[in-house]
């Protein structure tokens, strides 16, 4: 399970290497830790149980890429290979975003591999996946050994599901990067699409977007005006049929809201009592003015009888 740390801007993903006991999981670990770049790894931690350990170390390469414009960062896991210790072999594979199955290509153990590889397919369905639904890649170790399976007879008795495989010697060192950096790379790509998959099903056309307005609200089609009635202190916001209103003062009832015409210009659509009173207001001016114009000429008219 991927975690992200927004204040360090990285993404930490968990790959978990998996076989059966001493098929070289312990060595992929031990030769990433110790060759790659000291800043770019964590300390290596081991949880040593009876007959078999546990590795894990935190990994941070510079030139795998990137989820989401983030550093990505690795956390390194083996499980015991012994079956007794299934409960922590579930444990370890818990949350894991990639696995690496290691086989042991030396002949006699392929009853061995089979029986690793099912049970993890049987410890992965437990957590809700399988190998269709998280990547996996087979390492064919121990390719240095006189009597080995060839790598056709390794693929048809473990992959079966098509996976990506590589060959190693991992006490060597040959073929642990790239087993890990073909792992990375695929573990990347299925956060990248994951990523783009919801950021694109969360953005959709301003004009595929639909929201209706309260009951009281008209809409003509013409000018695409909506006149709404507020009744509540609330901020609402309309933005198929650009009406915007804004939270009124407590204890006041308004009836105006900005409406949008076809010029994309707000303009007050005000109710029928306050056009009324506005109406009142004009009309009393006006007469006050007339009123005051008569008497003014009506002055002037005595002051010019007055003066003849």
């Amino acid at each position: 399970m991927v975690q992200i740390n927004f204040s360090l801007k990285e993404v930490n993903c968990k790959i978990v290497y998996y076989g059966p006991g001493l098929s070289g999981k312990t060595t992929n670990l031990e030769v990433v830790h110790k060759k790659a770049p000291q800043p770019s790894v964590g300390d290596l931690t081991s949880i040593a149980t009876e007959g078999d350990r546990t590795l894990f170390f935190d990994f941070l390469p510079l030139n795998l890429g990137q989820v989401a414009g983030m550093k990505t960062k690795f956390q390194i896991y083996t499980v015991p290979g012994q079956v007794y210790y299934n409960s922590t072999r579930k444990l370890v594979l818990q949350g894991a975003d990639g696995v690496v199955f290691v086989a042991d290509s030396k002949r006699g153990k392929m009853e061995e591999n089979i029986e690793s590889l099912k049970n993890l397919e049987e410890n992965l369905k437990e957590h809700g996946l399988s190998f269709n639904s998280i990547p996996v890649v087979l390492q064919y170790n121990k390719r240095d050994l006189p009597d080995v399976y060839s790598v056709e007879e390794l693929d048809e008795a473990l992959n079966s599901f098509a996976a990506p495989h590589v060959e190693a010697v991992a006490r060597d060192g040959e073929g642990v990067f790239p087993t890990l950096k073909k792992l990375a790379g695929m573990v990347l790509q299925s956060l990248n699409d994951q990523h783009s998959s919801v950021k694109s099903g969360s953005v959709s056309s301003p004009h595929s977007r639909t929201t209706h307005t309260p009951a009281a609200a008209e809409t003509t089609t013409n000018s695409t005006t909506a006149v709404a009635t507020a009744t509540t202190p609330p901020r609402t916001r309309t933005r198929a049929t650009g009406t915007r209103q804004a939270a009124p003062p407590k204890g006041r009832r308004t009836t105006a809201s900005v409406a949008y015409g076809a010029s994309a210009r707000p303009r007050i659509v005000s109710s029928p009592r306050r056009q009324k009173r506005r109406q009142g207001i004009v009309i009393g001016m006006t007469v006050g003015i007339s009123a005051v114009a008569a008497a003014i000429g009506l002055y002037l008219s005595n002051m010019l009888g007055f003066f003849s």
